[in-house]
């Protein structure tokens, strides 16, 4: 990941928007004094509010930074506050600690340190919270330095790529400094604050900060079109910040329809914009409008969102609220979490005891689209961590960690080995769910940790290595004559409760017919010989119609290599009652069962 600073662009208008600014100088001479002169409203104790993310006033960072220095007794004990900063912060550093401490809603990476060894607070929250926290005054804002664009003709300026709580920050603090910068886009939506409500102006242009990722490894990749999988035509999404959500969105181009309701408007979410994927028609909260609370991207996007009305930055309480969110039928919020163990539980915010990021917007979003009709919550991340030598899906939480996402929170989860759906699954269910997605070389160790903890059986069969890895190239989409889309693939150990209800769907005469047995049980025990597959001398392919969340086992084909006569043990078996009848009907014909050697020639 990578912060750069991006070159100016000279914006249409700006001559005519710069003389405005003149005409205001001579309107308010008072707002627009000395730097000295403003920073000297500035009083020991003050909590000082700066602007978030790529929305950061720069410059009027800089220039606080250079008043202490030149007036070392000017105040003390400021406390800075803000959400995120891709900035350096210089305000951490040792020699200001008698002026300055932060605190900071997300830690991020040039405060990380400083957080960790003390010398600056986090305080964990869900951000839709934070305006409550300004205007209940239970975290007072005396001053708070913002970024804004131009003023228009009325006198309002624009907050631009960063609305989020900077809004209310404005609207609470005893004292606003704005920096007037022309490379600051005029949004639409909540972010416009009138030039007299603002006490001191500082006009200066300067790049405004940019943020980028680097290009995404072929394990991002996979996580990225694993995930495309789960979102459908008409959704509207959310997308948080980083690696994996930027491949997911480059993996959404073939989608139709897709709205956006997100915290974070990135990169790649404008390029769908451009490419008429994201068109926001099939919203049923704010149709037609992409409604975001913050920008972080490149100059090229910021160019795109200038007074562009298809897009509204709305306050952070807005965007974020989840009964706003449920608001939005197919809402899915894709988000990504450094560790999550076998229960479901997860941590985006910190290692251990070590803090990390922070709760952000995560979990209000993932709590609203759990309850928006049709709604899905996925949760993407790789499987490992630290050049694979540590499992990001682990049997418990590290002692000190953060549960970002409880077990309720988490529907989908997603690694570069395949997709676990956790929804309505009990712990054993889970588990296993999760270990199948897990990086192979750690199963052996989950499985042989979950059996000591009960949270599986006991008797737990696995096959590791090689001969265990399930064969995704297997995967085969196809389509019978009369129009029914089958997913045929490889068995997963997962797959144990499915293939329950699939056999004990059978009717007695399939089950007599497939066994040879007069048996009608198919208990745990047995189960393990389906799913539990050395696929290096056996093969079972199962036929999956996919009911949106839930699969469905309409038939189920077996061979078994026996080396000694070079020949192979061969059995079909298709379903037929009550639970499986209607694709039964269109599909197979009501075949109660294919003898071992039968073609299916009537698909």
């Amino acid at each position: 990941m990578t912060y750069e600073i991006g070159e100016g662009w000279e914006a249409e208008g700006e001559m005519k928007d710069r003389k405005l600014l003149d005409d205001f100088r001579k309107m308010y001479p008072e707002k627009f004094a000395l730097q000295d002169e403003i920073f000297s409203h500035i009083h020991a104790g003050d909590r000082i509010f700066i602007g978030t993310g790529c929305g950061e006033p720069q410059y009027l960072v800089w220039a606080l930074v250079e008043y202490v220095k030149n007036h070392p007794k000017a105040f003390f004990d400021a406390e800075l506050i803000h959400v995120w900063t891709l900035g350096v912060a210089p305000y951490t550093d040792e020699k200001f600690q008698e002026n300055f401490r932060l605190d900071s809603f997300f830690v991020g990476d040039s405060t990380r340190n400083s957080v960790n060894r003390g010398a600056a607070d986090y305080t964990p929250i869900f951000l839709s919270s934070v305006p409550d926290l300004f205007r209940r005054e239970l975290v007072p804002v005396d001053v708070a330095l913002v970024q804004t664009s131009l003023p228009d003709k009325h006198g309002y300026v624009s907050l631009g790529i960063s609305v989020d709580v900077v809004k209310s920050a404005v609207k609470a603090a005893g004292l606003v400094v704005a920096q007037i910068n022309a490379n600051m886009p005029r949004t639409h939506g909540d972010g416009f604050v009138n030039i007299a409500d603002i006490d001191f102006v500082l006009p200066h242009d300067e790049p405004l900060l940019e943020y980028s990722v680097k290009a995404p490894s072929d394990i991002v990749q996979r996580i990225g079109r694993y995930v495309a999988r789960i979102i459908e035509d008409g959704s509207t999404i959310q997308v948080g910040y980083g690696l994996i959500p930027d491949a997911v969105v480059a993996n959404l181009k073939e989608k139709k329809d897709l709205g956006v309701h997100t915290e974070l408007l990135s990169d790649g979410i404008v390029e769908l914009m451009k490419e008429g994927v994201v068109n926001n028609s099939k919203k049923s909260h704010n149709p037609g409008k992409t409604i975001a609370s913050f920008c972080m991207g490149s100059r090229e996007t910021y160019d795109f969102l200038d007074e562009n009305p298809a897009i509204e930055f709305k306050r952070i309480d807005y965007t974020n609220n989840p009964l706003i969110i449920a608001r939005n039928y197919l809402m899915t919020a894709i988000n990504s979490a450094m560790e999550i163990d076998l229960t479901g539980q997860a941590t985006a915010e910190s290692i251990g005891g070590t803090f990390y990021s922070g709760i952000g917007g995560q979990a209000d979003f993932m709590r609203g689209a759990v309850l928006a009709p049709g709604g899905k919550t996925i949760l993407a991340l790789p499987s490992t961590a630290l050049n694979d030598s540590v499992s990001r899906i682990v049997p418990v939480l590290q002692q000190g960690a953060g549960v970002t996402l409880t077990r309720g929170d988490v529907q989908y989860v997603v690694t570069e080995y395949g997709i676990a759906f956790l929804h309505g699954k009990n712990i054993r269910e889970r588990a296993m769910d999760l270990i199948a997605i897990a990086h192979p070389k750690f199963r052996p160790w989950l499985i042989e940790t979950a059996r000591k903890m009960t949270l599986i059986y006991k008797d737990q069969v696995f096959i590791p290595g090689e001969k265990g890895m399930y064969p995704e190239e297997l995967e085969i989409y196809r389509t019978t004559r009369r129009g029914l889309n089958i997913l045929l693939r490889p068995v997963k150990i997962a797959d144990e409760p499915m293939l329950k209800d699939f056999f004990y769907a059978l009717s007695e005469d399939s089950m007599y017919l497939r066994f040879f047995s007069a048996r009608k049980d198919m208990p745990h025990r047995r189960l393990q010989d389906f799913v539990v597959v050395d696929y290096s001398k056996k093969m079972e392919i199962l036929a999956v119609i996919e009911e949106k969340e839930k699969e469905i086992i309409v038939g189920l084909g077996q061979y078994e290599l026996n080396p000694a006569l070079h020949m192979a043990e061969v059995a079909l078996v298709v379903g037929t009652t009550i639970r499986v009848r209607a694709w039964a009907q269109s599909c197979f014909h009501i075949l109660p069962i294919w003898p071992a050697g039968r073609a299916c020639s009537d698909l």
